[in-house]
């Protein structure tokens, strides 16, 4: 607006048909409205005017989904549909989205707005800042046809009866004009505005995209456990078996061979065989315990205790099945600590504590090392980190010069399967709901 070519731009005419479009889309919306609502309540009590109660909250939907394109008239910039795909096809599946989304509440807001209050804005900006001058610019004209050359009527107010007075008349309503439509133009971008923000908000489009980010985050951890299982499933019940009956094989022809040469080479393909199976046995263990997946959190932690390096006092407490996403980043972050421990810790003794409470799983794991570990540095911690952040979870790490050191990694997380385990003290673990 501020350039010198506007007023011979086709954005004063394009406000002045936003503002046109509004006010006649208004009237419409405004008569909808009020049909539902009066139709609707007074029907209410034998349930019939019900569905027209919800058609009346959803009119919103109705009155943005007109709004956004007619944003393009004086804002280029897109105007987003803020609404999600419902879960599952279908119209109830459709009605129950729209109707716990807030965009459809913020919709229903503006409609409201639109019907009873800014359409009449629209109305009167278009009459006061177009309408009155141009009938004064055209007073020359009415004084020549209808008035027979003799008088004009002037905004209906004032009599005109001159041609020097009608002609200047014309040429101030030539003014009023251009400043009129530059009124138009504040008037029409201060409406899209006020709609962009109540349909359309950049903010809502934004979180939108930061939840659906995080949604596709956990779709991702959840697809890359499928994988693991999977690998680990074809090469247990694939590689692993016929790498068994070679080393069997191998042996068996051990055996039967006379000593010599050809004894000594079945002997070292024998060893060699049984090299390999111990490493693809713990490639498999790597990708995914089959322990875990079997037996769950607390019996793979007391396995991975088991084959530590050093001596682990286990005492975790599950009492049943949890997420599998949670069950193998928690299990994973007790494998790296403990491997971390091994390497470069010094310690003499580790131990592994924790358990599900009020709906949190909590799991730390200590030290008596040199400690000054920093997940920063390689560790391999700052991955399983972010893993843990894209669960919800937390993942802390106290490591001062001299030790101990103490790992802590917490989930919110459910219970989604009972297990009994008897307690030390002979009691039944019960299962606990997450926040």
């Amino acid at each position: 607006m501020s350039r010198p070519g506007f007023l011979l731009s086709a954005w004063p005419w394009r406000a002045v048909g936003y503002l046109v479009s509004g006010a006649v889309t208004g009237v419409v919306a405004l008569v909808g409205i009020v049909a539902l609502a009066a139709v609707g309540g007074a029907f209410t009590v034998v349930l019939v005017g019900l569905p027209l109660l919800v058609l009346l909250a959803l009119s919103g939907v109705a009155v943005a989904r007109v709004e956004r394109p007619r944003l393009r008239l004086v804002d280029l910039a897109p105007a987003p549909d803020p609404h999600r795909a419902p879960a599952a096809t279908g119209l109830w599946a459709w009605l129950t989205t729209r109707l716990r989304e807030q965009a459809t509440w913020r919709e229903l807001g503006h409609a409201l707005l639109f019907a009873g209050l800014l359409w009449p804005v629209d109305a009167l900006a278009v009459t006061v800042a177009l309408l009155f001058p141009v009938s004064m610019a055209a007073a020359p004209l009415l004084m020549a046809t209808v008035g027979d050359g003799e008088e004009a009527k002037v905004l209906k107010q004032w009599t005109v009866t001159s041609w020097p007075t009608a002609f200047g008349v014309a040429v101030l309503g030539l003014l009023l004009l251009a400043l009129g439509l530059y009124a138009l133009g504040v008037v029409a971008g201060a409406r899209a505005g006020l709609t962009r923000v109540l349909i359309s908000s950049r903010d809502g489009e934004l979180d939108a995209r930061v939840v659906e980010l995080s949604r596709s985050r956990v779709r991702l951890v959840d697809a890359f456990e499928a994988e693991r299982r999977r690998i680990e499933r074809d090469l247990h019940d694939g590689a692993q078996q016929r790498l068994v009956a070679l080393t069997m094989t191998l042996g068996l022809a051990r055996l039967d061979a006379p000593p010599g040469p050809l004894a000594d080479q079945l002997a070292k393909a024998h060893d060699e065989a049984g090299r390999a199976l111990a490493e693809l046995r713990e490639l498999i263990h790597g990708v995914h315990p089959k322990v875990l997946a079997d037996y769950g959190l607390t019996e793979a932690v007391a396995d991975a205790a088991d084959r530590s390096v050093i001596p682990v006092d286990v005492d975790l407490a599950v009492p049943g099945r949890l997420e599998q996403a949670v069950e193998a980043a928690a299990y994973f972050v007790v494998c790296e600590a403990l491997a971390n421990i091994a390497k470069h810790s010094g310690a003499a003794r580790a131990r592994v504590r924790g358990g599900h409470t009020r709906g949190w799983l909590s799991i730390e794991v200590w030290d008596d090392g040199r400690g000054g570990a920093d997940a920063s540095a390689g560790s391999g911690l700052t991955g399983l980190a972010d893993r843990v952040s894209v669960l919800d979870g937390t993942l802390s790490l106290s490591s001062p010069a001299g030790g101990p050191t103490l790992l802590r990694v917490e989930f919110p997380c459910e219970v989604t399967e009972l297990t009994e385990t008897r307690r030390a003290g002979g009691g039944t673990a019960e299962a606990g709901r997450c926040a």
